[in-house]
Parts: C-alpha cells; sequence; structure tokens
C-alpha cells in the first residue's frame, strides 16, 4: 500500500482550501466564533481544523471512504487484517473489545492488574470476572503480567469461559509472553484480547518487545497518545483471525463511542501511522541509544536503581520496554510520590508515574538531546535534593497475598446493588460496593464484589496519610467505606 497517503489529512486539508462554510456543529464555525483568548493558547489552527468526518471530511454516504482508507493503511502498518480508530482512548476501546466477547452473565479471564477502566467495564457488561492473578514481585512491591501456565490452569478451571484479556506492558514496562497466552486460549478455541495502550511504538522496531498481532493475539488495543505520536484520547483496535467477528466489533464500538468523532484525532493518527512507515525504524532507534543512556547514567547515582534485565533473569517477566526508565527511589529514603513532587516543584518536569518505591520517564522519538540531559540532570538533582524532602508517615504495604481477596459477588451486582456507607474500621468482612484505586497507576485495590480485609484496608488508609489519591472512592480519606447492605 501506499503509505505516503494520509487520507484524512488530505480531506482536511482539501476542505480548509476550499474555504467551504458548515452550517451545523461544531458551533465555532471552525474558530471563526474562537474567543481569541482561547486561541491565543491552543491555537487557531485547532479550531480550523475541527470539522465533522460526515458532510465535512466526508458525505454521509461515505463515498469518498476517507476514514476506511486511513484504517486500511493503519492495519497494513502493523500486520493486522482490520484496524478501527478510536476517539475515546483506550479506556472504552478494551471496554468495546470486551463486550464483543463476553455479554451479561458470560466468563471472561482477567488479569488482576488491570486499570480502572476494565473493573469499569466488567461493572457496565455484567460479565463475571475470572482473575488471573500477575506474578507478584515481592521485593519490588509490583505486579508483573501472568504466565502461559496461570491462564491455562484457569480456563482448565472454567471451559465455558469466553477468552481472555491481558494486560502488556504493564504501566511500569514489563512484559507478557504474549505468544505463549494466545497458544493457551487458542487450545481452548478463545479468543486473546491483548490492552497494550502502552505499546504502539512496538510493530515499529525489532529491539522492543513483541507485537501483539505478531504474537498471534486476536484483538489488541493501543493508546497511541501514550507511547506515540497521536493527540491524547487516540486509540485503536488491531484486529486478525475469526474469532472475534468484525461486524460485532464494530456494533459494539458504534454503541459505546461518540457520535462526534474527533476529526483532529483521526487526522493525528493518520499522521502517525505515516511517520512511522517512513521513519519509524531511524527515530525509535534513536529513542532506544537515548534511553540507553540515560539508563546508565542515572545507575551511576546513589540511591536509585533501575529496572531492567534483572527482572527478565529473575523471572519475573517475558520482556520489559527499554523506553520506560523505571527508578526504585526507596535508597534516597523517600517514595515515588515523593520524588515525583520534588522533581515537579524544583525542576519543572513531570514524570511519567509514581507509587510508594518508584518513578518512571517514557522515552519516545519526541525527545532530543535537551529533553534527555534535563531528565539526567533532575535525577541527580533529586539524588542531592532528598535529604531535604519532609519524611512522611511510612505506607504499610502488604504481603502479595492479602492484595487477592475474595470475590463474593458479580462487580455489576455489587455496584448497583443496595448499599451502606459505613466507618473502615466497620467494612472489614463486608463486601465492597465501590472501586479503590490508587492514582496512579489507578488499579483498584478493592473492586465491586470483593471482601474487604483489614490488611488492604490498613494499606490504603496508610496510603491516604503518605499522599494517596483516591479519587474514585466515595470517601477519599477512606474513612468511610461504601458496602453492600447485609441481608
Amino acid at each position: 500500500m501506499d503509505h505516503s497517503r494520509v487520507p484524512v489529512l488530505e480531506a482536511l486539508e482539501e476542505f480548509r482550501r476550499r474555504g467551504d462554510v458548515a452550517y451545523g456543529p461544531p458551533g465555532h464555525k471552525q474558530g471563526r466564533g474562537t474567543d481569541p483568548r482561547v486561541a491565543e493558547v491552543l491555537g487557531i489552527d485547532v479550531f480550523r481544523s475541527d470539522v465533522l468526518t460526515l458532510n465535512g471530511l466526508d458525505d454521509r454516504r461515505q463515498s469518498q471512504g476517507v476514514l476506511s482508507k486511513a484504517q486500511e493503511l493503519m492495519a497494513d502498518a502493523v500486520g493486522a487484517e482490520r484496524a478501527f480508530f478510536s476517539t475515546c482512548g483506550s479506556s472504552l476501546s478494551v471496554r468495546t473489545a470486551m463486550c464483543s466477547v463476553a455479554g451479561p452473565g458470560e466468563k471472561l479471564l482477567l488479569s488482576r492488574n488491570a486499570h480502572k477502566s476494565v473493573i469499569a467495564a466488567v461493572i457496565i457488561n455484567g460479565v463475571r470476572p475470572i482473575w488471573v492473578h500477575p506474578k507478584f514481585d515481592g521485593e519490588r512491591h509490583l505486579a508483573h503480567p501472568p504466565e502461559p501456565d496461570d491462564v491455562r490452569r484457569r480456563l482448565r478451571e472454567h471451559p465455558d469461559a469466553k477468552g481472555m484479556l491481558l494486560i502488556t506492558p504493564t504501566d511500569w514496562g514489563t512484559c507478557a509472553d504474549i505468544a505463549g497466552v494466545a497458544g493457551a486460549c487458542h487450545e481452548a478455541d478463545v479468543p486473546l484480547i491483548v490492552d497494550e495502550a502502552w505499546g504502539a511504538h512496538l510493530p515499529f522496531h525489532p529491539d522492543l518487545p513483541v507485537w501483539g498481532m505478531d504474537a498471534d493475539a486476536d484483538l489488541v488495543v493501543t493508546s497511541v497518545h501514550k507511547m506515540g505520536g497521536a493527540i491524547e484520547q487516540s486509540s485503536v483496535f488491531h484486529l486478525q483471525h475469526d474469532r472475534v467477528a468484525p461486524e460485532v466489533l464494530k456494533q459494539r464500538e458504534d454503541l459505546l463511542g461518540t457520535t462526534s468523532a474527533s476529526s483532529l484525532v483521526y487526522a493525528a493518527l493518520d499522521g502517525w501511522r505515516r511517520q512511522m512507515v517512513e521513519q519509524g525504524h531511524a527515530l525509535l532507534d534513536a529513542a532506544l541509544q537515548r534511553a540507553k543512556r540515560i539508563r546508565a547514567a542515572v545507575e551511576e547515582m546513589p540511591g536509585l536503581e533501575v529496572m531492567g534485565q534483572d527482572v527478565l533473569d529473575e523471572g519475573l517477566a517475558a520482556d520489559y520496554d527499554p523506553l520506560k526508565i523505571v527508578v526504585d527511589v526507596r535508597g534516597l529514603g523517600v517514595s515515588g510520590m515523593q520524588a515525583a513532587e520534588w522533581l515537579r516543584a524544583a525542576c519543572h518536569i513531570d514524570v511519567g508515574g509514581s507509587d510508594t518505591c518508584r518513578l518512571s520517564a517514557s522515552i519516545t522519538h519526541a525527545d532530543d538531546d535537551a529533553t534527555e540531559k534535563l531528565l539526567i540532570d533532575s535525577l541527580h538533582a533529586l539524588t542531592e535534593g532528598a535529604p531535604g524532602i519532609e519524611r512522611l508517615p511510612e505506607v504499610r504495604l502488604p504481603e502479595p497475598a492479602a492484595l487477592e481477596l475474595e470475590q463474593a459477588l458479580l462487580p455489576r451486582d455489587a455496584f448497583f446493588g443496595t448499599a451502606e456507607q459505613v466507618p473502615a474500621e466497620r467494612a472489614v468482612g463486608r463486601i465492597a460496593a465501590e472501586m479503590i484505586s490508587p492514582y496512579p497507576p489507578g488499579v483498584p485495590v478493592v473492586a465491586p464484589g470483593e471482601v474487604i480485609t483489614a490488611e488492604v484496608l490498613d494499606y490504603l488508609r496508610s496510603g491516604v496519610e503518605h499522599g494517596f489519591l483516591i479519587a474514585d472512592a466515595a470517601d477519599p480519606t477512606v474513612r468511610i467505606v461504601r458496602v453492600v447492605v447485609r441481608d
């Protein structure tokens, strides 16, 4: 296929060349009505390019096939049979994928280290989750993806399961054996969905972890805004084989997605695909070399430890993304959250993620010598400034087994059932009616329908004292907990 073509961008360019005047949405009419004070910050071209796909870039019959051509090019670029663009982020794309495989009351295997968007899908869809617990790393207090044998065992225990959702890479860059998990699923003749939100760049360089399509996954969801070059909310479904029908996926996306899709997202996805096909290998090669230099520099800094090949040597993960710089800061006597806040205040840099033990920084094709130096200098400054950071109460981290809570009710039944709010000390032994997710990374410690334990409450409340943000709980301080009313 001719990857120099960018159907959405070309249609948008032609629209602007013609100078069409629209008498429908958006109401700002390509920036004519935009407040100059807003345009000064956002740029007037954002509004000039904000065009409805139908009767703007294409007609009501989609006779020019602008979007379908762009999607065909994307599929060809990454080795998928079909690709579908989504403008609502991978949170919605994952929900769509799950709804395409399992319906209300049906079983679906899920990695328990899933983002809250996955739990939300379970609640909305009414699916019966069969949790596949991740491989816990006790030393790092980290969850790595589950292994093929774990998936195979759960499929034997639940032969009526409709498929599996696997999260890889994790927020911290560790990767699953996708091919092994796909093999386990296909032995049972069920599809494997891969939430590869952090892996949009993987198809474009051989030194990166294996790409889900190449590893025989059936349906892969990527967030192109995370490690790629598209704007926020840019997501793509990639499909192959016949275990998930494309018409079913399209209908489920139509059910959940917006009817006012953003041409800005479509155009950014289209342009990023062209860039990666034409220049991706060279751009990512430079990023990999940059990440290698950063890792080497940080490894020489006292009190910091960079995660990498060691997790493979210890048999904890199948691979890791070298572009994700994950730095354990416990040797400095502070938490990752404190380190992240110090870096923002003192060095004006925002890291990609942080938790009790570590912080992470993503290196992409967009980085250059200046951002490389800034990150190294800032982390060096952190090692010198750490003694002056105020010491906060320690987070009481539980043993990994304490995080495997009993699922007493379906998440949907617990979330929508009759509930009450009780003091935390009275919530022990009760069934949760809410999600409780420290953010970032937004993985629920407690999901609706799970039995709350004293260890988990102690962990969450000590975390709040230290600085956890828990936005989805009824009470972000976790002094009050929403639980299912007893019969």
